[in-house]
């Protein structure tokens, strides 16, 4: 167990690769203790990769790089600026409700930061912002891709918990809602506080189209429902009432209907039962076509190929991260490292809520050293069977352990956000993490109110039937 983990941690200081530092040390630890054959190795990492669930995460990877080169992103940013540009502080306001729509089809904190981030941090910089503040709030917000559905960690941690993707993507949309509330809230103070005025005039034909874009994605579904109650079948209800949607957004040429519709395409469609998360993932991918070859006409062979190679690239690293942390946490197990960390952990409370405080420590600190990925697929297999001990929901507790890792993807020394603000800024990460700091104070209170109200996770996968 000490060569074990021993070898990964320094290889994780030596600069090593987070993935390759956990297949090496794992390969020392079966040359040295022999605990299994060659073969059962390897039989463990691909039984890592070899899950349906994993197939979502490919297809929602090209759907953020789709949409990237689809020209959705600067539509999202008009919209956003026509809804709250006018307020103080407003395109640090803009740049959270930007992120907020963009989560709906992404799914990912490094895309969310990388995608309309950019424009974000340029935008706030030539309306005088201070570059401290735009990496900020563009940091900040990017933790909202993998809480709003549809996410990557949740597809990981569904399938590494045995729990529903489904429910998880529900569970995580009043706690998005929330920390959104609580960045907007933190906005004001700042804007208060450094005089920070609005960015465009209040005009209110501009928030009456923007209101106008909402109010049309609500009517979506009340449309269906309408059909519904005429006699219409379900299939043929939410057809007529999509292509009408299509061609009113075609007439008016909305800034962002098309993009709003993500979430409320994918959620619907899971609920209804038309496709699992997985399959959602592949409509994910056809919504983003559509829109870049046919409604906005935006998007290049060049470019599709570009993102398509983009996907593969980034997809091999997930999954190779998921395959190398499989082994790992195999052994871990085979170790008895698990079993005494469960007995030390309940040796030293028996209140729930005492070791929710604990878990929150830990994984705070191994999201500052630890890939999302990795994290999550090596602290599952430990945590979870202490959290059922403890009466916790697996569901809630995914939400726990997807913030805290979040909330680590802004922290040296391997927050991958960190370092993706630093080079799209041109700051250093010495600054960059400066910048950052006061941002984690929503966060940390949104990680508090999530962890100890339950219901805020909870309530809508309950109401909706996916969890009892």
């Amino acid at each position: 167990m000490l060569l074990l983990i021993g070898a990964f941690l320094v290889l994780m200081l030596v600069g090593v690769p987070v993935a390759v530092s956990m297949a090496v040390s794992s390969l020392l630890y079966l040359v040295f203790y022999g605990v299994a054959p060659d073969i059962i190795a390897a039989q463990r990492m691909i039984a890592g990769v070899e899950s349906f669930p994993l197939l979502a995460v490919p297809f929602f990877i090209f759907a953020g790089n789709l949409m990237n080169i689809a020209g959705v992103t600067g539509r999202i940013y008009s919209f956003a600026l026509a809804l709250v540009g006018w307020m103080k502080g407003g395109l640090a306001q803009v740049n959270i409700i930007g992120s907020v729509v963009f989560a709906g089809m992404s799914g990912a904190a490094l895309a969310d930061a990388a995608g309309i981030g950019t424009i974000e941090i340029k935008a706030m910089r030539d309306h005088g912002y201070p570059v401290e503040a735009a990496v900020g709030v563009t940091a900040a917000s990017s933790t909202l891709g993998p809480i709003f559905p549809p996410s990557l960690p949740f597809v990981i941690y569904g399938m590494m918990a045995n729990v529903s993707i489904g429910a998880l993507f529900m569970a995580g949309i009043l706690p998005g809602v929330v920390m959104t509330a609580l960045m907007m809230v933190t906005v004001a103070i700042f804007a208060h506080r450094r005089g920070w005025g609005s960015d465009t005039p209040f005009k209110l034909n501009r928030l009456a189209a923007a209101s106008i874009e909402v109010a049309v994605v609500c009517c979506f579904p009340l449309a269906v429902y309408v059909l519904v109650q005429m006699g219409l079948s379900l299939n043929i209800a939410v057809g007529i009432a999509l292509v009408v949607l299509i061609a009113c957004d075609w007439y008016f040429d909305f800034s962002a209907v098309m993009a709003l519709m993500t979430p409320i395409i994918l959620i619907g469609g899971m609920t209804m039962g038309w496709f699992t998360p997985t399959e959602a993932a592949m409509a994910a991918v056809t919504w983003s076509l559509f829109l870049g070859l046919v409604r906005y006409r935006t998007m290049t062979l060049a470019a599709l190929a570009k993102a398509s190679f983009d996907t593969i690239e980034t997809t091999a690293s997930v999954l190779f991260i998921v395959t190398a942390a499989s082994i790992f946490a195999w052994l871990l197990t085979v170790s008895q490292a698990a079993q005494l960390f469960s007995v030390f952990i309940t040796s030293l409370t028996e209140n729930k809520w005492v070791f929710l405080i604990l878990v929150n420590i830990l994984m705070l600190v191994v999201g500052c050293f630890l890939d999302t990925i990795a994290a999550i697929t090596i602290l599952v297999p430990i945590l979870l069977p202490i959290v059922v001990l403890y009466g916790i929901d697996p569901v809630h507790f995914g939400l726990i352990m997807t913030l805290n890792l979040m909330i680590g993807l802004l922290h040296p020394p391997l927050g991958m956000v960190l370092f993706v603000l630093s080079r799209v800024a041109k700051l250093s990460v010495e600054r960059t993490t400066m910048a950052i700091l006061p941002w984690l104070v929503p966060l940390i209170v949104a990680l508090i109110l999530i962890t100890f109200i339950p219901a805020i996770s909870l309530w809508l996968p309950t109401q909706m039937g996916l969890i009892r």
